[in-house]
């Protein structure tokens, strides 16, 4: 049994930061679907140590995260563990929208459109980062389809409103995550919407 300990609503388009100790439990939830959240992980006490999609994907030998994904740092130290998952799927090699990618992709008119790296920067900022610590990222409920070519395809996403994602920490771990704006590409249904995060405390911890 779990007692929830933080509940907030992260807004379509923002930034949020929070920590998660170790044992904590904790819950993405796609309140109203097809919503990519896109997420990274800091060691609490140790920036430098962070999140490695690499990492992640070569030690359980998966394209994607889900139930049982171990989310590996640069260090080799597992950070989070995935315990739950009504998806069924999860990206983490798409990487972040940008504004310099999405004048690449989608045309010069979208160089002033609101970006995921824009939001990692600012919030990571506020813990004393840069955009140097701004790294490979997971895309929570975004559904990046490869395809025989060996492309990555960003495909309307498959997360239904409630959808959730839950895992729990192996280390205390800083967690930024951008509700991601991007409005030029199907990941988001082409309409950003807010989505909830949720800490748990395990009774008896």
């Amino acid at each position: 049994m779990t007692t929830l300990v933080y509940e907030h609503e992260i807004p379509a388009r923002q930034p949020w930061s929070g920590i998660i100790r170790k044992g904590q439990v904790f819950r993405i939830i796609d309140t109203f679907g097809q919503q990519a959240v896109d997420t990274l992980f800091y060691k609490a006490d140790d920036f430098a140590e962070r999140y490695s999609a690499q990492d992640t994907l070569q030690a359980q030998g998966a394209a994607y995260i889900s139930t049982g994904s171990r989310l590996v740092s640069n260090e080799g130290n597992v950070m989070l563990t995935v315990t739950d998952d009504s998806c069924g799927r999860h990206d983490t090699s798409a990487g972040a929208c940008s504004c310099e990618s999405n004048t690449v992709r989608f045309g010069h008119h979208t160089k002033f459109e609101h970006a995921c790296r824009e939001n990692f920067v600012a919030e990571v900022s506020r813990h004393g980062m840069s955009k140097r610590d701004v790294v490979p990222n997971i895309n929570f409920f975004m559904n990046v389809p490869i395809a025989p070519s060996g492309d990555l395809v960003i495909d309307d996403g498959i997360s239904a409103p409630g959808s959730y994602v839950e895992m729990v920490a192996e280390m205390d771990v800083l967690c930024v995550i951008s509700n991601c704006p991007q409005i030029n590409n199907p990941c988001n249904g082409f309409n950003p919407t807010p989505v909830g995060v949720r800490i748990y405390e395990a009774k008896g911890a």
